[in-house]
């Protein structure tokens, strides 16, 4: 009999047809019909007697990760963990992998945002559109080429972005407990606490994984410590920053805008203040979706799976220690 897959990330079969023959011709493959990220209960429902999962944004609880008797691995579709309860995961013997080649598209994204709060993208816009030509000296910028960007969480994602701002002739700071000095002086960038980097930023990134410690790590103590007139970028999770302080710094004028890939409640709520700002730039939690992205993730979670099913190790693991569980 075949191993049995379950397909939560919404499959777009344009950009994954190949990925995906490869997959059906591995195993039987059941396909999100939700149009959505699945709930707990549709999750412990639908992973019944499955091998593996490509997943999505789903919650993959350990009360989910409990009732999946027979799940071996759970392949992310991106580099995120924040929905998955590793803990339960491993004490389980459950693979958990990630597709790195997700992040040079979300770095371009950031860098994007970067662009547009800045030069005031959006706003100059809607104002052509109005037949608005003669206001451009309302929608005067700052140059991102020479200023000083604050990078909070160096990983793949960071380190893409502080590859690019090369090309801006920027001065990159960075704040990251884990970076290595060695990979900080590869990538030409100034490691500095975090408070220094809020002082000293003209724009902050922040590309840190949503952990306990990340969790609300930019607050209204954090936002007042910047620069007056600084940018702030969010392209990781939306819970990292304090969105009401936020509100209150952008609404007040002391910085001067945001772009946000990512908000608190997603998708957000109608009376959201930040959906009515004009010098906010929103996007929705849209870092991978480009063509090429599709097609590199969805390759390397099928070899993930595919590896894990025929007694291989996967190659972006990051759970290893959850081999050693399944082998006892």
């Amino acid at each position: 009999m075949k191993h049995k897959v379950l397909v939560t990330t919404l499959i777009d079969e344009d950009f994954m047809p190949e990925a995906l023959a490869l997959l059906r011709s591995k195993a039987d493959v059941k396909l999100n019909r939700y149009g959505r990220a699945l709930t707990e209960e549709e999750l412990i429902e639908n992973l019944r007697d499955v091998d593996a999962v490509w997943a999505g944004g789903d919650p993959y609880t350990e009360k989910v990760i409990r009732s999946a008797k027979k799940l071996r691995i759970i392949a992310r579709d991106g580099v995120g963990l924040d929905r998955v309860d590793m803990k339960a995961a491993t004490e389980a013997g459950i693979v958990v992998t990630i597709a790195p080649t997700v992040c040079e598209s979300v770095a371009d994204l950031s860098l994007a945002l970067i662009l547009s709060t800045a030069r005031k993208i959006l706003v100059s816009d809607r104002a052509v559109r109005a037949q608005e030509w003669g206001l451009r000296r309302k929608f005067i910028g700052r140059d991102v080429h020479g200023a000083t960007l604050g990078i909070i969480g160096l990983g793949r994602i960071g380190s893409g972005v502080a590859r690019r701002a090369r090309g801006f002739n920027m001065h990159v700071l960075a704040y990251d407990p884990y970076l290595k000095p060695e990979a900080a002086e590869e990538l030409g960038v100034e490691c500095v606490d975090l408070d220094t980097l809020l002082r000293s930023s003209d724009i902050v990134a922040v590309h840190a994984p949503l952990t306990k410690e990340t969790r609300g790590m930019i607050g209204e103590r954090e936002i007042g410590l910047m620069k007056e007139g600084a940018f702030i970028v969010n392209v990781a999770r939306g819970a990292i920053i304090d969105e009401a302080a936020l509100i209150k710094a952008l609404r007040e004028g002391r910085l001067a805008g945001a772009g946000l890939d990512v908000l608190e409640l997603e998708p957000p709520s109608p009376d959201n203040p930040l959906l009515k700002m004009g010098n906010v730039v929103l996007t929705p939690h849209m870092g991978n979706e480009t063509k090429e992205a599709f097609r590199r993730v969805s390759f390397q979670a099928v070899e993930e799976v595919i590896s894990v099913l025929e007694g291989r190790t996967p190659q972006n693991m990051v759970n290893p220690e959850a081999l050693k569980k399944r082998m006892l």
